[in-house]
């Protein structure tokens, strides 16, 4: 993609002077690090990366840049796979991953005051000792700053929700380099707008999240994973709506299809049957109030045909199945190398659940893809694994997606559970918003008049 150059040698010179040459950089491999993220979309150079390590900092370079209309694109960690990331209009990128300071834990107020750099996956190793932590895991080494910009879930949401029922004040920089500071440390206000909800999912296209208090759980005190295979899809699904159905509070509840199992024991040497497949934890006070729930939860799975029940596992084989989860992306790539991945990303309503797998199951036969997601709560992720140089083999993966897309709106859904808009669903919002997308598109002009903050996302 070609984009207007907006640098000149004397912004150069300006931008350089605010954080100092170490901190600065036109070089070739750093821009090309920051020109995509784990997405297909194309990557688009930036003219220029900075290390902002301060809120000050970022709000000096912000307001430069609104004067002189360079476009801003703030970075986590770059692993988000709708193209948020991307700075389309090339202009500057900020990243924040020096901005990493964890600045208080208040234990007895189960708070966290963060800057957005810090790493969710290191936080909650600080926390462990404290008996807390941090309930949002969208996998991948995310920053704080990036889960509150792309609003992340992940396999815990089913009990614990996103990472909008965490955030309770932001630091927040706006683009005209404004600093403002919303919410406040109370866990409930009937005080004005939320703003710090405005804030969170808006993928950086209103302001530069610097700061954040988080809100965090107890650890709870004993854990039950569960691994129970069933001889159809639909039998799988079918066993998710009445587990929720029935009260039970699982903590993560995961869907695999028999191919995403196949990759799993190829890629990491497992040996797990190759049927579709129910993860699911359990927590709570005790191991025996855990086992009465597993009364119920083997009662609902036999109910639906399940085919094995391995339960009971421990803390150590429950890390391991987590962690296998978490790299199933990884291990979907690495079984189909140089092609590049579309990776959906569309929720339903519980009761929906079943009746769009089948769907997507249909709509990808002739596909090289795999259906998983977070069942609990409606999210279902697809894979597809194809060429996009392939214009004919990409135009049928994309016309997978847009129908795909359109099956879970029209079942009162949404585009994206968790991934976000980005780029790669820009172009259904309309459908899914309607005449309130422009109610949207007037909150960004009336906070980014120039258009400068992460331009090109979100809308169409």
């Amino acid at each position: 993609m070609t984009t207007k150059p907006y640098l000149e040698e004397a912004d150069i010179v300006y931008l350089t002077g605010l954080v100092g040459t170490e901190r600065f950089s036109r070089g070739e491999s750093i821009r090309s690090h920051h020109s995509h993220d784990e997405s297909f979309h194309r990557p688009s150079l930036p003219e220029a990366v900075l290390w902002p390590e301060n809120t000050g900092e970022v709000s000096r370079i912000v307001a430069y840049a609104c004067e002189r209309g360079i476009p801003v694109t703030p970075w986590g960690a770059g692993s988000s796979l709708e193209g948020n990331p991307i700075p389309v209009r090339g202009g500057i990128v900020l990243d924040l991953q020096r901005m990493n300071r964890l600045l208080a834990v208040r234990s007895e107020d189960f708070q966290a005051d963060v800057e957005a750099g810090v790493i969710y996956k290191e936080l909650n190793r600080i926390l462990e000792k404290e008996g807390l932590f941090f309930p949002p895991d969208p996998g991948a080494a995310a920053t704080i700053g990036g889960m509150i910009g792309n609003n992340a879930s992940g396999i815990r949401s089913v009990r614990y929700g996103a990472t909008r029922d965490y955030v309770m004040r932001l630091t927040v920089v706006l683009p005209d380099g404004q600093v403002i500071r919303t919410g406040s440390r109370s866990r409930k206000s009937s005080s004005g707008y939320d703003l710090c909800r405005l804030f969170t999912g808006a993928e950086g296209t209103l302001g530069i999240i610097t700061e954040a208090t988080v809100k965090l759980m107890g650890l709870p005190a004993a854990f039950m994973a569960v691994r129970a295979t069933f001889p159809s899809v639909g039998d799988a699904t079918r066993t998710v709506f009445e587990i929720m159905r029935s009260g039970l509070a699982p903590g993560a509840m995961e869907f695999l299809d028999a191919d995403i199992v196949r990759v799993l024991n190829r890629d990491r040497g497992l040996q797990l049957e190759e049927c579709p497949t129910l993860l699911m934890e359990f927590s709570g006070y005790s191991e025996r109030g855990l086992e009465d729930e597993m009364h119920f939860v083997t009662e609902i799975c036999q109910a639906n045909a399940c085919l094995l029940l391995d339960r009971g596992i421990g803390p150590e084989e429950r890390k391991r199945l987590w962690e296998i989860r978490h790299l199933t992306h990884e291990s979907i790539r690495r079984a189909h190398p140089g092609l590049l991945s579309l990776s959906m990303d569309v929720a339903v309503p519980l009761s929906r659940y079943s009746g769009l797998v089948a769907f997507i199951k249909k709509t990808v036969v002739d596909l090289t893809a795999y259906v998983f997601g977070h069942a609990g709560d409606g999210n279902i992720h697809v894979v597809v694994m194809d060429n996009p140089d392939d214009e004919t083999r990409w135009a049928h993966v994309e016309e997978a997606h847009r129908r795909i897309v359109r099956q879970a709106l029209a079942l009162e859904g949404t585009c994206t559970g968790e991934h976000g808009v980005g780029l790669g669903k820009r172009g259904f919002m309309a459908m899914e918003h309607g005449e309130s997308l422009e109610t949207m598109k007037k909150i960004k002009a009336l906070l980014d008049p120039r258009g400068i903050m992460n331009p090109g996302k979100m809308f169409p």
